[in-house]
């Protein structure tokens, strides 16, 4: 099974499992024009330094030392797209980018409180707080007032868990050890998500 129809079935069953007005304000959210201009294949990403679900700081410039560097930008602990993703990162990607020697982080704009899944995974979970480095990238976004009404109804305060009501688009961003971006992959539609072997493609091919 692809991640796709991973990530499908996954959305089949949560919308059954929300209030119809709920699920439509969200089916909107998802087909909604990105509007923005998010950052190039060739354009150098600037180092930084985050910390990850225990405080402890990892900068880019680690991430490239040995080899280029996965960076996959994800929502949040609360997104179940984005735990499923990051948990067929780990089964599908990671053995193969350790043989490349390639390094795989993840990063959200989630507080670096432990509520990340840093515990299930076996890669680096930064805490983008503020979304300095995604917002960088084209990747930050406002979120709507309609959506925030329907977060709120669900439990769902961005203002606690992530400092602000901004989200991110999932991305993926390959970075070669000059820090250029050599491949960058950007789903506006939160549903769906880069496959693996995408990833590892534009791996092997620098």
């Amino acid at each position: 099974m692809t991640l796709d129809n991973a990530l499908t079935g996954l959305n089949d069953h949560l919308r059954g499992a929300l209030p119809p007005e709920i699920s439509e304000v969200l089916e909107e959210d998802r087909r909604r024009a990105a509007g923005t201009k998010f950052a190039e294949v060739g354009a150098e990403v600037a180092d930084f330094e985050l910390p990850g679900a225990d405080g402890s700081p990892t900068s880019l410039g680690e991430l490239v030392a040995a080899g280029p560097a996965v960076l996959v930008f994800y929502r949040g602990q609360w997104c179940p797209y984005c735990n499923l993703t990051l948990r067929t990162y780990q089964q599908e990607l990671l053995p193969e980018l350790a043989r490349l020697e390639a390094s795989l982080v993840a990063i959200s704009p989630q507080r670096p409180d432990g509520s990340l899944p840093a515990g299930e995974l076996e890669f680096p979970v930064l805490s983008d707080v503020g979304s300095t480095v995604a917002r960088g990238l084209g990747l930050s976004y406002p979120v709507s007032a309609p959506v925030r009404e329907a977060m709120k109804t669900l439990g769902m305060d961005l203002e606690e868990v992530n400092g602000a009501w901004e989200l991110v688009h999932p991305a993926v961003v390959v970075v070669d050890r000059a820090r250029v971006i050599r491949y960058l992959d950007v789903h506006p539609d939160f549903v769906t998500r880069t496959e693996p072997a995408e990833i590892l493609e534009a791996v092997k091919s620098l």
